[in-house]
């Protein structure tokens, strides 16, 4: 099986590549990034292209299953770019499309999507665990939420209209080595929202976790959305508190007024908008991904945390 994989240079995609290059039976993988990595075997390839190239047929031609990585992540990523929302849509949104619409053109036989728990958003009424019939919701204002909604819009109409097999992956929050620097301080630092019990849940994902439900993806028969996380569902606060001693709540007016006027006048920090999903639960329910993929997290929440804050 050969296999093509976009945003090859990604955080991701240093601890999947080398798994799917191990696997015997894959004999050949190719990357695209708009970065080259460091990432040698003699199984992979890689190609300097964006997602957004009219040419990338030619390079996706001869391959069976495409895992689609490529996205703007943080904004901050984009540097002096990082407010340009048009930018960041065109190589979210249009960027996914032409990826898919060449993969169907050229037969290939899957696609491999990683979407986010973040499609169906946090709100007031989520349930205490949201399964993959849950409806998906944008949150206004979080680019990173309403680009993967939008994507996932796409690919609906293409499972209407053809017979390739598409597997959406919906992981929470993604955590190890090689996660987003900006997740980890998060998780890092001692502050968390001051908000009324009961206090809203969340979870996150180890980074291996992820890359084995790719993997089993690869080789499975079935098709659909499949929610990631690990368990047991905390809050936020609980998860500062297994990291720090002390820990300091605060008020989340002052989160918001503080993230706002750094995201405005500095190039630190990310867009505000997915604070407001702070106040409530987004809890996701994996076990459509057990049943149907054999996938099972190796990490709970609990090793996810501790493992975050163990010196090297």
């Amino acid at each position: 099986m050969k296999i093509f994989v976009t945003g090859s240079s990604s955080h991701l995609a240093k601890v999947l590549l080398p798994i799917l290059c191990k696997h015997p039976k894959i004999s050949h993988v190719k990357g695209i990034d708009i970065k080259p990595g460091n990432f040698q075997h003699k199984k992979f390839s890689f190609s300097n292209i964006d997602v957004r190239d009219p040419t990338l047929s030619q390079h996706m031609n001869g391959y069976d299953v495409v895992i689609h990585l490529a996205f703007v992540v943080l904004r901050s990523t984009l540097k002096h770019q990082r407010k340009n929302r048009k930018l960041i849509h065109d190589i979210n949104v249009n960027g996914s499309a032409n990826v898919f619409q060449q993969a169907n053109k050229l037969g290939f036989k899957k696609i491999i999507h990683l979407s986010s728990a973040a499609v169906y958003g946090a709100w007031p009424d989520n349930p205490d665990s949201i399964n993959e019939n849950q409806a998906r919701q944008i949150m206004k204002g979080f680019s990173y939420a309403e680009d993967k909604n939008e994507v996932e819009d796409w690919l609906d109409n293409l499972e209407k209209n053809s017979k390739i097999d598409i597997i959406r992956l919906r992981p929470h929050v993604i955590l190890g080595p090689q996660s987003q620097p900006f997740l980890l301080s998060l998780i890092r630092q001692p502050f968390y929202p001051k908000l009324p019990d009961p206090q809203p849940l969340s979870q996150c994902i180890w980074e291996n976790d992820v890359a084995d439900a790719i993997i089993k993806s690869v080789f499975s028969n079935t098709s659909g959305a499949f929610n990631l996380a690990a368990e047991p569902a905390m809050s936020f606060k609980e998860m500062i508190q297994m990291s720090h001693r002390f820990s300091i709540p605060v008020p989340i007016k002052l989160l918001r007024f503080t993230h706002t006027y750094l995201w405005h006048i500095s190039s630190v920090g990310e867009e505000p908008g997915w604070l407001d999903g702070m106040p409530y639960s987004l809890a996701i329910d994996s076990s459509k991904a057990k049943n149907e993929l054999g996938w099972e997290p190796q990490y709970s929440t609990y090793d996810c945390i501790n493992k975050i804050n163990q010196k090297p």
